[in-house]
């Protein structure tokens, strides 16, 4: 495996992962959606592609107690996340070469472009507010 699945035991290397500035890429979906169990395949695969990120699976039910009531509409969800600022959140086409184009797209946006994208838009505001892991993670424990 190549992704870091979320739960209890794997909270501390979570948290661990989304505090360095490094790309982090999660999965938001839920165990008895069709979709994200076969979508799983193509995150790990997504997930060897880009060894310098780091890959996290969110049962966002099951985990729910740990990622607050993140509003996902439909699955599967990609949040993209480098340091403190979420680049991406969004419900993909389960399609690993449409989600590895979205990846490599956002890391070479410059961190200061990244940072004038944060705040351009009202949805990407809230993504800032509302859906940034390293908040979330950080007040699980």
């Amino acid at each position: 495996m190549h992704s870091l699945t979320l739960d209890s035991s794997t909270l501390d290397a979570a948290v661990a992962a989304v505090h360095d500035d490094a790309w982090t890429v999660a999965c938001l979906c839920a165990a008895w959606c069709g979709t994200c169990a076969t979508y799983r395949a193509t995150f790990e695969s997504l997930a060897a592609r880009h060894p310098d990120k780091h890959f996290i699976w969110i049962d966002i039910e099951d985990q729910a107690h740990l990622v607050g009531d993140l509003d996902v509409d439909n699955f599967p969800t990609l949040l993209l996340q480098r340091g403190d600022t979420v680049a991406f959140f969004g419900t993909m086409v389960p399609d690993g070469g449409v989600a590895d184009r979205l990846v490599q797209a956002q890391a070479e946006i410059a961190p200061t472009e990244l940072a004038r994208l944060a705040q351009s838009s009202e949805e990407r505001r809230m993504w800032q507010r509302d859906c940034n892991l390293r908040v979330l993670l950080g007040g699980a424990g």
